[in-house]
């Protein structure tokens, strides 16, 4: 089992968590991003800096992620990827992809680009990251972890 972060939009607050479950538990934790990174060390922790363009990073985690690896991105057609291959993804705001939504997630993430890109909206994105985002992550994450490590499918 590894955890993989999509690291390049991922809160700092999220990373500490995971830091922190990773050397607690001894699960071997992947960063990936399309830029450097601000040096993380633990004896569990690797960083992979992919070329710089679009879906690359996505791509080499949906490459890399086994089924019984954990990945934590806000990417909803990432998630999808990994969900569809049978893998475990989690949301940074604590909310687990699950195979019987992440279709309804993946049109509704289309539609509102849709409408944005057509004028009909303005904005857009997720709300500023709260202290109850990061509780909430904190609780999901302890969960997931430990049905995945006595070899359970979370949710």
């Amino acid at each position: 089992m590894k955890i993989w972060i999509d690291a390049d939009a991922c809160p700092r607050a999220v990373k500490d968590i995971l830091f922190r479950a990773s050397t607690r538990l001894q699960v071997p934790l992947c960063l990936v991003a399309n830029k450097s990174l601000a040096k993380h060390s633990g004896p569990r922790v690797e960083i992979i800096v992919v070329a710089e363009g679009f879906d690359v990073a996505d791509n080499y985690i949906a490459a890399h992620a086994a089924p019984d690896d954990l990945v934590v991105t806000a990417d909803v057609p990432l998630a999808a990827r990994i969900v569809g291959k049978g893998g475990v993804a989690l949301d940074p705001r604590g909310e687990l992809y699950r195979e019987e939504s992440i279709g309804d997630r993946l049109a509704l993430r289309d539609l509102m680009s849709e409408l944005r890109d057509t004028g009909l909206i303005q904005g857009g994105g997720p709300p500023p990251f709260s202290m109850s985002d990061r509780n909430r992550f904190a609780s999901t994450l302890d969960s997931v972890l430990h049905r995945m490590l006595r070899g359970q499918r979370p949710g």
